[in-house]
């Protein structure tokens, strides 16, 4: 590897590294420590497609509906989640994300936004153009 590609490396794993640790920051706010890569991704996707009936979750992840039953128990536990009863069929629950499971789900994104604003701290105004004209480049 070139010395400027070495450099690149060291910088991109810097603000790896600084978004991991907002993550971090965000799940300890939510006092969550021990959530799952797969466990955000579900939430996610309960965040994604709102009104979402076990049912719905099962195919959506490709599990069975025992495998997401199981899984919500757990989050209702882990007070990301409730079921809402549909009012025109009570045999139908929604799985509702409450506001700290929407916390986890979008966590990766308010990560990001987290370094954006470090970014924004640490450089000037003719940085910040730079960059994005530069990182613009890159496809």
């Amino acid at each position: 590897m070139t010395a400027k590609k070495e450099h690149l490396f060291i910088v991109f794993e810097n603000l790896i590294k600084i978004k991991s640790e907002c993550s971090c920051e965000i799940f300890s706010e939510c006092g969550i420590s021990d959530i799952t890569v797969k466990q955000i991704g579900y939430l996610k996707a309960i965040d994604e497609h709102g009104e979402v009936t076990f049912s719905r979750l099962a195919k959506i992840t490709k599990n069975s509906k025992p495998t997401i039953t199981e899984m919500v128990n757990k989050f209702v536990r882990m007070e990301c989640v409730y079921r809402e009863k549909c009012p025109e069929d009570g045999r139908i629950f929604y799985i509702r994300l409450t506001e700290k499971g929407q916390r986890i789900a979008r966590a990766e994104e308010s990560s990001l936004l987290r370094v954006i604003e470090k970014m924004a701290e640490s450089l000037n105004e003719k940085e910040i153009e730079t960059l994005i004209r530069i990182l613009g480049k890159v496809r």
